[in-house]
């Protein structure tokens, strides 16, 4: 069988010899030239890979666009479909599309991984629109697409780097209804100057021109004989099967082959990640029964291969045909089910199949049980019609249960209504109404998130004629997704309140037999928590329809969005009324809910400086259009060498044991595998070095014991990188355990066992006065309270990545993803025993790094470099990213015990803390951790300060830099003493930070060697101004008169500040001329996304520009930055501590000094003989007079090295008591960058590190099992923040203070630092907390302190529900029915 389709309109054919289990994304990127689409998770859930398929129906002549994830879409099920690539848009050669030119113009890429896969997200987008021709017709340069429509186009793309604001206005750029005036800082016009026609023209029709010769090739293929599709059953060795009949399906899995996989999208494998090898697949999508549509007046009945995306549009077009409020509501729900990239490809069959034989927690199975629906499914020779309920009960499905479609029934009475708003509002008697109401609980509100528990009520009301109440003729209440086989309906809930009036007493009691329903299997996360989600949306559902809680249908519409006033702005200020703040519990809204928008109009205040041009200008970032285009090369997108191998790494899955033997699992020989690579392999001449660091080597490999779960074993080989992750997870490893002591797997047991790394004395900030005479001064005193911190992962879009190819004379090239190539080629060399010279590292640019390509780079390079020495074959290695996040580690978690005394008036007198860090198995660069904690802490006056510190050893895999390590909680912590201490004062905790906030004294104290003046201590004008402009006090006041009347959500208020000392390090530049003119600049900084390349090219244009004191020459686009390469620049250093790109800066600023000095004798003898003298007659001339054109400078920092960085920001949120949500409302940064060498590079920087601090903060939960081993291993079960979850509000002003003749040019450092003023959105959930608290029905939670409380890190949903109580709701009850 022949699958024939098209790739940016190039034709390819795949035969029965292919790989039947290829991807789509691993054949673009082995068989095409188009690696474009990344691989990001391999699970759907990131949005790196997506690209675009059209369809072409020959009959109706129309061809349909819908974005698709490229990693779990088989290249086999793609016959005579086209697939575009962000490639296939445009280039930089033949014209960039508009997409690729305004995501780069709106700043809106950075380390450029994830920036394809928002074009092609966004480009489905626009054609899909066009395609439905929905809309008025645009206005030129613009789409049919809404604002809200085109942020939502990106609302399942993850992005590690910019915080997706400037992503989101690019999206909006599209827009139809846009104010191009609310759009943030972009490279096309400066504020008050916005016209589309400054914008790179859009036409529509741009995007995804379907192949002509596709289309007659699919017109051809309609007049085939439709009788031959039976040699299809007769050809059985093929390995690809689309039978066209129930009957062709059977007797395929008649013949009982082994290694059959049933697919219709296989979006299932994104689920359930298979260490499994198919030879033979059918495909279903040919069956007419599982594509048809059928409706009539009882119902529609889908067939089950039809897509969710297909179905959403459907129950859409029937619910306002038919005025079916149900099928709005289902469609609405199942837009938050993963995101439009899966929906447009995973069918509805599929969905419930895996409910009904893996438990997966469907929401859609949820929903459908609660509507009534029933299914149809064929068993062998027998066709049956059984409820849903009835199909979830049945024995797991295997293929020779076939699902054929889904019944969902009509609700259309005359009287039916949205809500039981409309249900006696003015007290007339009316006939039965209907109730229906979907809920969701969930990390992220638009999906792209596994729900903690879903729900779907239906309810028949009447009214009581007697009584005036409500009463509940027939009920179905479905829950699911808690940690349970499948979805269940409540019949026992059912029961308790079919035929009652609804009454506050009657809801208590159900919700009391709803708590013994919903009862999670054990090792369920968070079980507590999801019972009471089930009593919450309960809850919300029939509360409003007590009795006495009717009110004027004017003043609220029960259980809808919108309520009085609201016009369905969450941020508009609740009703006085009671009920109102039910309204939007996490129900999914109807009616307006495509036009929501997710991001308010966010301000952006840069100053730009001309002292130096071209630095201090906003220019784009270099690359970007590269980036957006799919050009950029990263190191998984260079061609493979020929025999090229693979390699996978096999990790340990116990903390602390023997390895007796690994084998690989004999089942699998038809898998190609070479070879494993263990210790024994490591030449004699070298050594068993995985990374070093100045404080010792750690160990490539381990064994014959292990020290933690995750540490590498071996290094499988083979041929193709699926066949090596396959044979890498299926290896046997055979442990023991006798004669070891239990691993140690907690700080606690580590300070038991005095478990610790020693921390070098000079490394140890001095301590401040006297801690015992402090303590006599205070009023006040709080003895051991604690913090405890947990890790964070990096989560960079590009996992670990290396490329090993052997080269002459016992040389090796290595192509690494690293932050520090010469640490890679000096660690390769040692393992290898060659010397340095024989190693060249090479890289070019780093898919996001955070402090993970750093010292965690060097295992995989080397593990990758030993396998091609050994092998004396090329050798890739990209790790996939559930072995990413466990082996690499991540952010130190943290124990912390202090001690404090202060004034009555908050004045602070004296701090102790006790510091505990938890390493894991090696050091790294964990000695460094308590000296940048205790640094980050002093950003107040603590009065007398002294610390004890202990790094501690366990078996968990090694902690490593991540993006401000150990200073976000150094930051942090400082932040809970002073919440502490206002809790305790029983004052605003603004109060104490400004009491306590450093004068130009105290701050010489605490930080000596940062000497600071007072025009350049900005911190106090800073906290000053962000009190003004985001009207702190006037907000502070709005919040306090929300809470006090709205009874189910409260907002919370925070501002935290940052006085934040960095290091600047020594680093090389080199700056050559070539023939023509060009410029070509080197330097040891790697660029990761940071802009480092974008601020060196304007460092170099500037530089060599002084040659003309008028800067008359421009010579900014002469200019190249290329890749770093450790036999060309050598002592590159790291790059790391955000300072790299400003020493780069300065580093070829004096290598352009050096060349300025050679140039310009020869340039005023040219002026005095022909006046003028132009860029390129200069250089012409300097060949002729043998000046030397190339300097190289090693810039080594001065007593300027280190310096403090200030900044401030004020949060406000929302939390939901019913839920624990927690909604960003605005948040308002104010940040000194001295002055920018790049503002729009420094504002993305400060925008993204806030949004991944909101991560850390808010939402990243990183758990272990009982063994250390990472179990939040992937996009399903670790959730960094998404376009839905960063401040709805987003302001940013970079400050230009320009005092800092010290630095260069000015300059400051912006890539770490504003990570910590995220804490402010923590802080204000404590508030919001602390609020909710002082209600009756939250409060008596068992807290030692009424009025202080620790709360977790991260506050998740789970964290903040329980601290406003899991029993909330059957208090409140109580409360109304009074004491008995």
């Amino acid at each position: 069988m022949v699958v024939v389709f098209a790739v940016n309109g190039e034709r390819f054919e795949l035969r029965d010899g292919d790989d039947p289990g290829a991807t789509l994304l691993d054949f673009l990127r082995s068989r095409t030239r188009f690696t474009g689409p990344k691989l990001g998770c391999g699970e759907g859930g990131c949005g790196a890979c997506v690209v675009m398929l059209s369809t072409y129906d020959a009959a109706a002549d129309e061809v349909s666009h819908a974005a698709a994830s490229s990693c779990l879409t088989l290249a086999h099920g793609l016959h005579h479909r086209a697939v575009t690539t962000t490639e296939g848009l445009g280039n930089s050669r033949d014209g960039l599309h508009a997409v690729h030119a305004r995501l780069a113009g709106f700043h809106a890429s950075q380390c450029g991984f994830c920036t394809p896969g928002m074009c092609m997200s966004l480009a489905a987008a626009l054609a899909g629109a066009e395609g439905k021709g929905t809309g008025p017709l645009p206005r030129e340069g613009f789409s049919r697409l809404t604002s809200a429509q085109a942020e939502r186009a990106v609302a399942g793309n993850l992005c590690r780097c910019t915080g997706y604001r400037p992503i989101a206005d690019a999206c909006k750029s599209f827009a139809a209804d846009v104010d191009l005036e609310d759009l943030g800082l972009n490279s096309f016009w400066k504020k008050g100057d916005a016209h589309v026609s400054k914008l790179p023209p859009y036409k529509e029709g741009s995007i995804g021109a379907f192949p002509e010769f596709l289309k007659a090739e699919i017109r051809a293929s309609l007049s085939i004989d439709r009788s031959a599709s039976d040699m299809a059953v007769a050809e059985s060795e093929s390995s690809w099967h689309r039978p066209r009949s129930v009957e062709e399906y059977y007797k395929l899995i008649a013949s009982d082959r082994s290694g059959t996989k049933v697919v219709a999208a296989n979006t299932s494998s994104g689920v359930y990640r298979e260490a499994e090898l198919y030879d033979r697949y059918i495909d279903l999508r040919d069956i007419p029964e599982l594509n048809s549509v059928c409706k009539d007046t009882k119902g529609v009945q889908i067939g089950a291969a039809t897509s969710i995306s297909r179905v959403i549009e459907i129950l859409r077009r029937e619910g306002d045909d038919c005025k079916d409020v149900v099928f709005g509501k289902i469609a609405d729900h199942m837009e938050k089910v993963a995101s439009h990239f899966i929906r447009n490809t995973a069918s509805l069959g599929g969905n419930l199949v895996m409910a009904q034989r893996d438990e997966f927690p469907s929401d859609i199975a949820t929903i459908l049980l609660a509507a009534g629906s029933s299914v149809c499914i064929q068993v062998l020779s027998e066709k049956l019609n059984v409820t849903l309920e009835e199909f979830l009960e049945m024995p797991p499905c295997d293929n020779k249960t076939l699902l054929l479609s889904i019944f969902i029934p009509h609700f259309t009475p005359d009287s039916v209504s949205s809500s039981a708003g409309a249900v006696n509002m003015a007290g007339d008697k009316t006939e039965s109404s209907l109730l229906f109401e979907t809920y969701r609980a969930a990390p992220r509100p638009l999906g792209n998130a596994v729900a903690y528990l879903n729900s779907a009520f239906f309810a028949q009301v009447s009214s009581d004629g007697s009584s005036g109440g409500l009463i509940l003729e027939n009920l179905r209440l479905a829950f699911g997704a808690y940690g349970t086989q499948h979805a269940i309906r409540a019949t026992d809930v059912e029961k308790c309140l079919v035929g009652k009036p609804v009454s506050a007493s009657l809801l208590l009691e159900a919700c009391k037999v709803l708590k013994k329903t919903i009862v999670p299997k054990v090792g369920t996360p968070h079980s507590a928590y999801r019972s009471s989600l089930a009593v919450a949306f309960l809850f919300s559902f029939l509360y409003p329809a007590t009795k006495g809680n009717v009110k004027p249908a004017k003043a609220v519409r029960l259980n809808d969005y919108v309520a009085s006033g609201t016009n369905g702005n969450s941020n508009s200020p609740h009703s006085v009324n009671l009920d109102v703040s039910l309204k939007e519990t996490n129900c999914v809204k109807s009616g307006l809910y495509n036009n929501d928008h997710i991001l308010d109009s966010c301000k952006q205040i840069v100053e730009i400086s001309k002292d130096y041009l071209p630095v201090g200008i906003p220019t784009k970032k270099v690359g970007a259009e590269l980036q957006a285009s799919g050009e950029a090369v990263y190191v998984d997108d260079i061609p493979s060498p020929e025999d090229c191998l693979y390699g996978a790494f096999i990790y340990s899955t116990r903390p602390l044991a023997h390895v007796n033997s690994i084998e690989l699992d004999p089942s699998l020989e038809q898998l190609k595998t070479v070879t494993v690579i263990t210790v024994k392999d490591i030449p004699k001449e070298g050594g068993n070095v995985g990374a070093s660091t100045i404080f010792g080597p750690e160990t490539l490999f381990g064994g014959p014991l292990t020290q933690c779960a995750g540490e590498p074993l071996g290094v499988v080989i083979a041929e193709t990188r699926n066949f090596a992750n396959i044979a890498a997870k299926r290896a046997v490893v055979n442990y023991s355990t006798e004669t070891l002591d239990t691993p140690v797997l907690s700080i606690e047991e580590a300070v038991k066992r005095c478990s610790y790394f020693e921390t070098p004395p000079f490394l140890l900030p001095q301590k401040i006065g006297e801690f015992s005479k402090g303590m006599e001064e205070a009023d006040q005193k709080i003895y051991s309270a604690e913090v405890k911190l947990s890790s964070q992962y990096y989560f960079y879009m590009e996992t670990q990545t290396a490329l090993a190819v052997p080269d002459e004379d016992n040389c090796m090239v290595v192509y690494s993803s690293s932050q520090c190539p010469e640490a890679v080629q000096n660690n390769i060399a040692q393992c290898l025993g060659l010397p340095c010279h024989n190693v060249r590292v090479i890289t070019r640019r780093v898919g996001g790094g955070f402090g993970g390509k750093a010292v965690r780079s060097l295992p995989v390079a080397t593990a990758c470099a030993l396998a091609a020495f050994k092998l004396r074959r090329p050798v890739r290695m990209y790790l996939d990213r559930k072995t990413d996040m466990i082996m690499t580690g991540g952010r130190h978690p943290m124990k912390i015990c202090y001690s404090i005394g202060f004034k009555s008036d908050g004045k602070i007198t004296a701090l102790h803390v006790d510091l505990f860090i938890n390493a894991g198995m090696t050091m790294d660069i964990s000695p460094v951790i308590p000296h940048n904690f205790i640094e980050a802490l002093k950003k107040y006056n603590w009065g007398a300060f002294s610390y004890d510190a202990k790094i501690c050893k366990t078996n968990f895999s090694t902690r490593s830099a991540m993006r401000g390590p150990g200073e976000v909680q150094g930051s942090y912590v400082a932040e809970a003493i002073i919440e502490h201490v206002a809790s305790a004062l029983s004052t605003d905790a603004k109060l104490v930070r400004q009491r306590n906030i450093h004068t130009v004294e105290s701050l010489a104290l605490f930080h000596s060697e940062c000497m600071e003046d007072a025009l350049g201590y900005t911190l106090p004008s800073i906290c000053n101004q962000l009190t003004a402009s985001a009207n702190y006090q006037h907000r502070l006041e709005m919040v306090q008169s929300f809470n006090k009347s709205s009874q189910w959500k409260k907002r919370g208020l925070s501002f935290v500040t940052i006085a934040h000392k960095v290091l600047s390090r020594p680093t090389p530049g080199k700056v050559s001329i070539l023939n023509d003119g060009s410029i070509v600049v080197e330097v040891g900084g790697i660029e990761i996304g940071q802009g480092l390349w974008t601020k060196v090219k304007q460092m170099a244009a500037f530089g060599l520009g002084q040659l003309w004191a008028d800067q008359s020459e421009d010579l900014l686009e002469r200019v190249r930055v290329i890749q770093a390469d450790t036999l060309s620049v050598v002592q590159g250093g790291w790059t790391a501590g955000s300072t790299t790109s400003e020493s780069s800066c300065e580093a070829v600023r004096r290598a352009c000094s050096i060349m300025v000095d050679r140039l310009k004798p020869l340039k005023e003898k040219l002026q005095e003989k022909q006046g003028r003298v132009s860029w390129d007659g200069l250089i012409s001339q300097a060949k002729m007079a043998a000046v030397d054109l190339s300097a190289r400078e090693y810039y080594i920092p001065g007593a300027s090295g280190s310096y403090l960085n200030y900044g401030a920001a004020a949060s406000e949120v929302e939390i939901d008591l019913l839920t624990g949500a927690t909604t960003i409302l605005r948040s308002d940064l104010i940040y000194d960058c001295g002055q920018s060498l790049n503002p729009a590079v420094d504002l993305g920087q400060v925008e993204g590190a806030f949004v991944q601090g909101i991560g850390y903060f808010m939402s990243e939960e990183y758990v272990t099992n009982s063994d250390g081993l990472v179990i939040s291993d992937g996009t399903w079960t670790y959730k960094i923040p998404t376009v839905d979850t960063i401040p709805q509000q987003f302001n940013v002003e970079l400050l230009n203070s320009g005092f800092h003749k010290n630095r260069v040019l000015s300059s400051k450092a912006s890539g770490e630092p504003p990570l910590f003023l995220a804490a402010s959105v923590h802080c204000a959930t404590r508030n919001a907390i602390a609020a909710a608290r002082k209600d009756i029905h939250c409060s008596g939670l068992g807290s030692s302190s009424p009025s202080f409380f620790e709360l977790e890190v991260p506050a998740i949903m789970p964290v903040v529900k329980e601290m406003c109580g899991l029993d909330n709701v059957e208090k409140y009850l109580k409360t109304l029915l009074g004491p008995k």
